[in-house]
């Protein structure tokens, strides 16, 4: 027996339903706001009838969910008292801070490593397994001004035991690590594969191996690639072609390219164990997350060349100078630097004596 069927303007108290945010295998979101205060939040009710598994499935992520806090994973609310009735079947609510910007597959690109991975590592710190990153599983909240990316749904998430083992098949399967259609055991670096995944397919607009396919069928075609190869396309004789590099067109500046090849190397090696690199003993990170940081921290800036049409990029060493950035730009363009106007896009002139940084934005790698 399912929920009766969506109703606008269901009030609970205070609390109005305003609409159904989405609906998943056996749990449907709404959005509910407050008519004094405006305050609005997710709420995840589960549909009338699961299975003892489901339910187990449904306990466990309200449990992982109320005892996480991290800027990059969704934070869980208390469920307001006026708004619990709607609760079936003594199943709990599970409420949640609402995510104004939709998710990842409606809006393409734009800092995509930088959010989740941090959420993704907290998760592994805390000994979880995600299991189920997709872009569907990434929100954007604007929080003064800025996207800040936001992992949800840990419906499939799995508490880890130091140096567990996991067999269950779960997930979405484009998505999924190799190791999950041979029913092998896993461990962290399941989720590695499903954000590699998700970071070629935000820099050029598909996933990394033979796209077209479903990937029971892909697995034996994909499995020979060598330990770099981050892409493989089939040609028209059936041949199946591997890459190393990202394909062109793509969504980032040639300053980034190299980096996020050498990161998605790493992210998508097909063997679990090598995955992800080795463990930095300090700081406690796999290879893939020391070389995350390290994109992070670039700043990057792209000029327009306005005689040309071409954008130049170029990435700032630490307080670089304007004048040392501009003799950069001479020695690329031609352009000597008595002859260069360097204006930010709104087309207020740069100031000489900031440094050069003062043309990336905050917070976004460009």
């Amino acid at each position: 027996m399912e929920r009766p069927p969506f109703r606008q303007n269901q009030n609970l108290g205070d609390w109005e339903l305003k609409e159904r945010l989405g609906m998943g295998g056996f749990a449907h979101v709404y959005l509910y706001q407050h008519m004094q205060t405006h305050e609005k939040l997710a709420i995840k009710m589960c549909r009338l009838e699961l299975t003892p598994r489901n339910r187990d499935r449904w306990g466990r992520e309200i449990q992982i969910m109320k005892k996480l806090n991290h800027i990059n994973i969704v934070t869980a609310q208390e469920v307001p008292e006026e708004v619990e009735p709607i609760a079936l079947n003594d199943l709990p609510l599970l409420a949640m801070e609402y995510c104004s910007r939709g998710d990842l597959r409606k809006v393409r690109g734009g800092g995509l490593t930088s959010a989740p991975g941090s959420g993704i590592q907290y998760l592994h710190e805390n000994k979880i397994i995600h299991r189920d990153l997709k872009p569907e599983n990434i929100v954007l909240q604007d929080i003064n001004g800025k996207l800040v990316h936001k992992i949800i749904d840990l419906g499939y998430a799995k508490d880890l035991d130091q140096g567990s083992l996991c067999t269950s098949f779960v997930g979405t399967l484009q998505y999924l690590a190799p190791e999950l259609f041979e029913n092998k055991p896993y461990t962290v670096t399941v989720d590695y594969w499903s954000f590699g995944t998700m970071i070629f397919e935000c820099s050029c607009g598909f996933r990394p191996f033979l796209h077209n396919l479903q990937p029971v069928q892909w697995a034996s075609k994909v499995r020979n690639k060598g330990p770099k190869d981050i892409m493989a396309v089939e040609e028209l004789n059936g041949e199946v072609k591997f890459s190393t590099h990202l394909p062109y067109p793509n969504n980032l500046s040639r300053t980034l390219l190299e980096p996020m090849e050498a990161l998605l190397q790493l992210m998508l090696k097909w063997d679990p164990v090598h995955r992800g690199g080795q463990v930095n003993h300090e700081t406690k990170k796999p290879l893939c997350f020391e070389l995350l940081d390290q994109i992070l921290i670039m700043k990057v800036v792209h000029i327009l060349n306005m005689t040309t049409a071409q954008v130049h990029s170029f990435q700032l060493t630490p307080d670089e100078s304007l004048h040392s950035l501009q003799k950069r730009i001479e020695a690329e363009t031609k352009i000597e630097v008595v002859n260069q106007e360097l204006l930010q896009e709104t087309g207020v002139s740069l100031d000489p004596r900031k440094p050069a940084a003062q043309c990336v934005l905050d917070g976004v790698v460009r």
